[in-house]
């Protein structure tokens, strides 16, 4: 008895062993840019606190480098000239009670438009984003500071390996915020923000250390300017620290390909907002 049991053991270690997976060899690359960003927005809101909202923006590089050594022992130094890289569609929705005017809630879509994908496949170049979350605030004399909650989901429709890569990824993007107000300059609004982005959902073999990570910090400082009643103009500078795991699990070897990409970002941007 002990020895079938011995002998059924050895056949399950064989069999696993023959699914094994094992790490390769790991690369790493850096990626430094400097783009623009030009965006409108128009919004509606109603005195019970609902707010629509259809923006749309589009973000332009200036200037691109990467260098480093990916997993497949592949030099990467390239330079990319000025191009258009990405636009954000977004349909949103939010709430605030107007006896609770410092709990706000908010949900949306965005659909966006890359364009580093090419133009034959509309799966490869389009992708989908649903978001919802919570913002608390508190208001004093000279400044207005908040936190804001926001989990979102980047959907793509076209064909992946479920052990590289989600179809359906979850973020969490932690922000904390404040507006400051000059008595002397009402139309003037300077501001400041923090934010923080998490995975949720990244595969096991993405993960690190066998844990989520923190994909993305940003900070932005701009001034919001309101010319007139309805309309304003906001003027801004946002740096970005990018931090990414690209796994590719290779058939014949059955190894895992890594390659950590760490991006930093300079973007300048200026957006016009229409409120009625």
């Amino acid at each position: 008895m002990r020895l079938r049991l011995s002998c059924i053991g050895v056949l399950l270690m064989l069999g696993l062993s023959a699914f094994a997976v094992t790490y390769d060899s790991q690369g790493a690359t850096t990626e430094q840019s400097v783009q623009t960003r030009l965006g409108v927005s128009f919004s509606k809101k109603w005195d019970n606190g609902l707010k629509l909202s259809l923006s749309e923006h589009v973000r332009f590089s200036l200037y691109d480098t990467k260098t480093g050594m990916s997993a497949k022992q592949v030099a990467i130094d390239t330079t990319y000239a000025a191009a258009f890289t990405k636009s954000y569609t977004t349909l949103s929705l939010s709430y605030a009670h107007p006896e609770f005017p410092y709990l706000k809630g908010d949900a949306g879509y965005t659909l966006r438009l890359l364009g580093n994908k090419g133009w034959s496949d509309p799966s490869k170049f389009l992708r989908h984003r649903v978001f919802f979350g919570l913002t608390g605030s508190y208001k004093m004399r000279y400044a207005k500071i908040y936190l804001r909650e926001r989990f979102l989901c980047d959907i793509r429709t076209d064909s992946i390996n479920a052990l590289e890569r989600n179809a359906a990824t979850w973020l969490l993007r932690s922000r904390i915020g404040s507006d400051f107000y000059i008595f002397s300059r009402p139309n003037v609004k300077p501001y400041v923000w923090l934010e923080v982005e998490n995975t949720l959902n990244a595969p096991e073999y993405m993960q690190k250390d066998g844990q989520q990570f923190i994909n993305h910090v940003r900070t932005q400082v701009g001034v919001k300017w309101r010319v007139s009643k309805r309309s304003s103009f906001d003027f801004y500078y946002r740096f970005t620290y990018g931090y990414n795991r690209d796994i590719n699990i290779t058939k014949k070897k059955g190894k895992i390909e890594l390659t950590e990409e760490t991006m930093y970002q300079n973007l300048f941007g200026i957006s016009y907002n229409f409120e009625w």
